[in-house]
């Protein structure tokens, strides 16, 4: 079948090969033949080696597609179920899934450290445990998570990770309250959900903040009140806050610098909500004095920051109803072929969602 590998880290573009099959299935596992997948900065990331992944592997945690068959001990789950791709599936035994944090599970992290690949070179390892830039995939079962057929495949591979983390960082992290102000610094697939979820809770101002045009003016259309350029947030936040600050920022970049903007754009007693993932030197620093006088509220924000299946239902009960707009996300819609042309544009800031037709 067709896949996209990255051979090795740091290198930036994939090679289209038709030389990869995936791993055999064994107990446990689901084989997926892949309809949609979405890309993620998340993708970017491995791929410059800011998120540790191992390599070669093939890049995409956000997919969707049709269950091919399953192995042993595999329940609830049968060839031809609608399915789209959990990269953090929670095995519901271990402290984090039983006091209800199931988002803080690891057991999906062990995924990443199986190969579901293989070439005649050599075993290749799927980004995240899943690697949805493939025309078919073998997860664990727990990666396969079924959804209704009236969910295109493009929408549930969003589902998958960038809809789910920006509506949960304001629905469930933030806990974002009616009338209050808010500011989203970034506003890719995840921000801009971000903002949306913002407007879902109610808040009475969203500022979206952004340097490239288009997303600050797609951030408008999702429900932001005002899009600036980064240079413009210190005066949006004297013309809308008086100067004090927002009552919650959330950073959806993934980088200091930016966290450090966010919590001096956040009021005294404030949310900063940390929603981008970053590289593991790049180091946040805050005074001890700041952390204890000003009192800002400080959250990680990691997949959404709740049961990521009630997320999804979520997600959907609300498409559903109008309240937040999926199809809006995707700008674009590429063969596998050209996967390389669509993560340029998402490089140089040109792409908001793309989705990638298998």
């Amino acid at each position: 079948m067709r896949a996209a590998v990255l051979h090795e880290t740091g290198q930036d573009r994939l090679d289209v090969l038709d030389d990869v099959e995936p791993v055999a299935l064994g107990p446990g596992k689901v084989r997926i033949r892949v309809r949609a997948a979405g890309l993620c900065h998340s993708d970017l990331s491995a791929m410059s080696g800011v998120l540790p992944q191992p390599a070669p592997f093939v890049p995409g945690h956000e997919g969707a597609g049709d269950v091919v068959d399953v192995g042993d001990g595999v329940t609830g789950l049968g060839p031809g179920d609608r399915v789209l791709v959990c990269w953090l599936p929670a095995c519901g035994g271990c402290p984090s899934c039983k006091r209800g944090q199931t988002h803080l599970c690891l057991a999906g992290f062990a995924n990443s450290g199986t190969p579901n690949f293989r070439r005649p070179a050599g075993d290749v390892f799927g980004f995240a445990g899943t690697g949805t830039f493939a025309e078919e995939t073998v997860v664990a079962a727990g990666c396969a998570v079924p959804v209704p057929d009236d969910v295109p495949y493009e929408i549930a591979a969003l589902l998958g990770c960038g809809v789910t983390t920006g509506l949960g960082a304001a629905l469930n992290t933030a806990g974002v309250t009616p009338g209050s102000s808010v500011a989203v610094l970034g506003c890719g697939g995840v921000g801009l959900s971000t903002v949306q979820g913002a407007r879902i809770a109610g808040a009475a101002q969203i500022l979206a903040v952004d340097p490239v045009g288009s997303r600050r003016e797609a951030a408008l259309g999702f429900g932001a009140t005002e899009a600036v350029a980064p240079e413009g947030l210190a005066d949006a936040k004297a013309r809308i806050t008086g100067g004090e600050g927002f009552d919650y920022v959330f950073e959806v970049v993934g980088r200091s610098a930016t966290a450090r903007t966010a919590y001096e754009a956040t009021r005294r007693g404030g949310t900063l909500c940390v929603v981008g993932a970053g590289a593991l030197d790049d180091h946040f620093h805050v005074s001890m004095f700041e952390l204890f006088f000003d009192e800002k509220r400080i959250l990680p924000s990691l997949y959404g920051g709740g049961d990521v299946l009630r997320s999804y239902e979520r997600a959907i009960a609300l498409w559903r109803a109008g309240r937040v707009d999926l199809e809006g996300l995707i700008t674009h819609r590429v063969p596998l072929a050209r996967i390389n042309d669509a993560l340029d544009q998402m490089r140089t800031g040109e792409a908001l969602r793309t989705w990638v037709t298998m």
